[in-house]
């Protein structure tokens, strides 16, 4: 029987808390850096900082408008069209007519990673996490031990942010985790994934091995970035059973993975690899074969825009900066920084681009009659491969640092090399960084719809 209206915490004044300025400035400092790009997350903030200063209507007021300018902006379009292409993707088709709504997957209770290198390590982890026992193969007892011990410790970090939930790690059981040097722990499992480096007569060396030692009906997986899978599959007596699932490093975390199939991989293949994908709660996306695929295609001609920039006149730190801001996560030289120039290195010189097999007096900036920067396997000849050296398109703080800072060694060596190709510097506007970066990706897209090699713009995106 009493009044609610002093009850009522909507019509009483908004508390005053000490130090409220300094604590809401370094949130904003704080919510910029995590959300660059992005409105939502800044709005957020505006919002609760309204909340903190006006009485309550005028508080709800406030979200409202923020609420109306973030409904009709073009980002809020485009990530419920993220949402909806995630999902599109499910229902996947390839050149030859076969499709998700005619193939059926085969059920996986046992699996097997080959290597563990930086992406084995992580393929082990997932397929843990999905509580698929698995068997890890590497090459020697050295080798095996140090990949066991990353493995462990990457399980131990995944098993601490579960703590809490009712699903636990049951890593430690051999059951479900059985590390070997001997293939021929490999004869009963379903499923496995291939993930050496990228080497054309090892992956045939072990792919041969495979179809020899598994059982029949085994999915025979390589985790290659740009490599041809019907190369790949010809050293097999299934290339029915051979695809592509190539992870995204680091392959614990990164939700895409990419699925090749080639001129002979069933429909069962692809539709049990889509059905694995889901269980490691990634999103699948069935692509044809080319050199590269689509990830690493489309990243080809955005990385070299990247540096024909630096050719005329940019930092790497002002590239990656206009690309962050943009809204990428990371910028194109701090990315090849994390992954390693190197491999991208191997890579152009077995396609013969450079070192010791390009032909005697090859002009310095031009391959097969297209512009070609050295600039990149100009590094990796001094050594700098990038966080793994300390050293790259950035310093370090030492091997395996992971902070960034601008290098005036590398300044001065692009004016070395400006100087050496009679290259003229200009000043290069945030506009032209963009258009040029984002327009690479965007005609190569166009081009691999055009092939056939993606079967929808949503696979793309």
């Amino acid at each position: 029987g009493q009044p609610l209206a002093p009850r009522r915490l909507s019509l009483k004044p908004v508390p005053k808390v000490p130090n409220m300025e300094a604590f809401l400035r370094e949130a904003l400092v704080k919510v910029k850096k995590q959300a660059r790009g992005c409105l939502a997350p800044e709005l957020c903030f505006q919002a609760v900082r309204a909340a903190s200063e006006r009485p309550f209507a005028e508080g709800v007021r406030r979200e409202r408008e923020l609420f109306q300018v973030l409904l009709t902006s073009g980002q809020a379009r485009a990530l419920q069209y993220a949402f909806f292409a995630e999902r599109a993707v499910h229902r996947w088709a390839t050149a030859t007519g076969a499709s998700w709504s005619s193939a059926a997957p085969q059920p996986v209770r046992k699996t097997a990673v080959i290597g563990l290198g930086t992406m084995g390590r992580g393929i082990v982890t997932c397929l843990v996490k999905a509580n698929l026992p698995v068997v890890a193969l590497e090459q020697d007892l050295e080798h095996l031990n140090k990949g066991k011990q990353a493995v462990m410790l990457l399980l131990e970090r995944e098993a601490m942010k579960m703590e809490g939930v009712a699903q636990t790690l049951d890593f430690h059981n051999p059951a479900r985790l059985q590390f070997t040097v001997d293939f021929d722990a490999l004869r009963d499992v379903d499923l496995v994934i291939e993930a050496v480096f990228e080497n054309m007569a090892l992956k045939k060396e072990i792919f041969h091995k495979l179809s020899k030692i598994c059982k029949p009906g085994a999915f025979l997986c390589t985790n290659t970035s740009a490599l041809n899978i019907d190369e790949i599959a010809s050293a097999t007596s299934r290339p029915q059973q051979v695809i592509g699932t190539h992870f995204f490093s680091p392959a614990h975390v990164m939700r895409l993975l990419e699925i090749i199939y080639g001129r002979h991989t069933s429909p069962t293949t692809i539709a049990t690899t889509m059905q694995l994908a889901k269980a490691l709660k990634k999103v699948g996306v069935v692509v044809g074969n080319c050199f590269g695929f689509v990830g690493n295609r489309m990243m080809f001609p955005y990385v070299q825009q990247a540096v024909f920039l630096l050719e005329e006149g940019s930092r790497p730190e002002a590239v990656d900066r206009v690309l962050e801001d943009f809204g990428f996560k990371i910028g194109p030289f701090r990315m090849s920084d994390l992954a390693g120039l190197d491999v991208g290195w191997r890579s152009r010189k077995d396609q013969g681009l450079t070192g010791p097999s390009l032909p005697a007096g090859t002009a310095a900036r031009q391959r097969l009659g297209q512009r070609y920067s050295p600039l990149p396997d100009l590094l990796c000849e001094q050594g700098r491969f990038g966080q793994k050296t300390g050293q790259g398109w950035y310093q370090y703080e030492g091997a395996g640092g992971r902070t960034a800072t601008p290098d005036p060694w590398l300044h001065s060596f692009l004016c070395q090399y400006r100087d050496t190709h009679g290259i003229r510097t200009r000043f290069i506007d945030q506009e032209e960084i963009l258009d040029r970066c984002l327009f690479a990706l965007i005609n190569e897209g166009f081009a691999i719809l055009a092939e056939g090699i993606a079967s929808g713009p949503e696979h793309l995106d």
